[in-house]
């Protein structure tokens, strides 16, 4: 664990406070048991005794009835110093995952081909001009309306959304995912189950009046959804595609990708996400990311496959595998899909168990982004123009765009 925290770039010392209020909740629980079996003793012995031996035990019993309360006091201040300590602590890191920052992943793949614009004879218009000739995004009544890092998708930028929702959704029940609709508020017990208000409380929304939280994926709700559960092994895997909803507070990314709809307040998306056993947990992760590949496969577009490093790992993760699409107008990858395999890190904590046979253990989840809308939109608007400032729309979304195969501009 020490060595964990280290390569997250996490507080090491916080291993060592943490085993330091365990053995106090520990010493303190063994000397609540000996004070209360004493004072149980104590208890028999008071009818029996004669007068003058039942004066001096009452005395005693009062002294050791405010010793127990005392000691009852400490084992439970040790016990929320444990668990609150504990809650710090971000997730194993997996022995594979790179050492380092943001920057400091290993490209494990690439697929696709990146176009070449200057070949075909014209100058690539990022997503937002794009968006804005098709009437597509209007991003400068979201500002009015809301602020920056909010928009609006109209005509045919509506119909996108709702054509990649659906197709991701038919994609996700086709691969055996049950379809969820899920709710964008919870309890902070989900929120802290899942791992989400340790370092990355910043970009959580928090309504102070009613103490909920709104969700930044339905990762939370779906992790949530067995909360309390013991899950029999016949049951697993247990998959889940979640659509709704998320909220970022983005808080951290002043001046960065402030155009357009690439970084946002909020947007909508597809999740998958897993409930399997222990030992099943490394092929699922695997599984998962397969699936990504097929989705951005299906939507021709360029992209690479990185082994996310381990101070970029986020509190719940193991391990992550993101999925890259090339943006041409940033000339770079960007992130598209994560893939986590958080172990038995969420449902620990989320009190989510497996019974095989006699045995009840915490099981392991994992999650995968299978569309994150706006981003999604930004790859496929700037992937797929065309000269005139049509956009070439894929075959796999055709179907859910009425047979449409191309975007046309519309006139202002």
């Amino acid at each position: 664990m020490r060595a964990s925290q280290r390569a997250r770039g996490e507080d090491v010392a916080l291993v060592d406070a943490l085993l330091s209020a365990d053995e106090r909740r520990r010493s303190s629980g063994v000397r609540f048991d000996e004070l209360r079996n004493e004072q149980k003793s104590l208890g028999k012995l008071i009818p029996k005794a004669s007068a003058d031996e039942k004066a001096e035990l009452l005395k005693k019993a009062g002294q050791l009835a405010a010793d127990v309360k005392a000691a009852d006091a400490e084992q439970h201040e040790a016990d929320e110093e444990t668990k609150r300590l504990a809650l710090q602590l971000g997730n194993l890191v997996h022995p594979d995952v790179p050492v380092g920052g943001e920057e400091d992943f290993v490209v494990l793949e690439t697929h696709g081909t990146i176009r070449d614009f200057g070949a075909e004879g014209f100058e690539p218009k990022d997503h937002l001009e794009l968006g804005e000739a098709l009437g597509a995004i209007d991003v400068e009544r979201g500002a009015k309306v809301s602020g920056s890092r909010f928009y609006y998708l109209t005509g045919v930028g509506a119909l996108l959304e709702l054509a990649l929702v659906n197709a991701a959704i038919a994609q996700a029940t086709e691969a055996g995912f049950i379809p969820m609709l899920t709710p964008a508020l919870v309890r902070p017990r989900a929120m802290e189950g899942t791992g989400f208000l340790g370092q990355a409380a910043e970009n959580v929304y928090h309504l102070e009046k009613d103490d909920y939280y709104l969700v930044g994926t339905s990762e939370v709700p779906l992790a949530a959804y067995h909360m309390d559960e013991i899950l029999d092994a016949e049951q697993l895997p247990l998959r889940y595609a979640g659509f709704s909803p998320c909220f970022r507070r983005e808080a951290g990314t002043y001046g960065k990708d402030t155009r357009g709809i690439f970084r946002v307040h909020q947007f909508d998306k597809v999740e998958m996400f897993s409930y399997v056993a222990p030992e099943d947990a490394e092929n699922e992760h695997k599984r998962l990311l397969d699936w990504e590949k097929q989705w951005l496969t299906g939507l021709e577009l360029p992209f690479q496959v990185i082994d996310v490093a381990s101070g970029d790992l986020g509190a719940s993760a193991s391990r992550k595998y993101d999925c890259e699409a090339w943006i041409p107008t940033q000339g770079k990858y960007r992130e598209l899909t994560s893939a986590s395999n958080c172990d038995s890190f969420q449902a620990r904590r989320l009190s989510v168990r497996l019974r095989d046979g006699k045995k009840v253990q915490p099981l392991a989840t994992l999650n995968g982004t299978l569309c994150a809308v706006p981003r999604t939109i930004v790859a496929i608007l700037e992937n797929h123009q065309q000269a005139d400032g049509s956009v070439r729309v894929p075959e796999v979304l055709r179907p859910y765009l009425g047979g449409r195969e191309v975007l046309e501009p519309v006139a202002k």
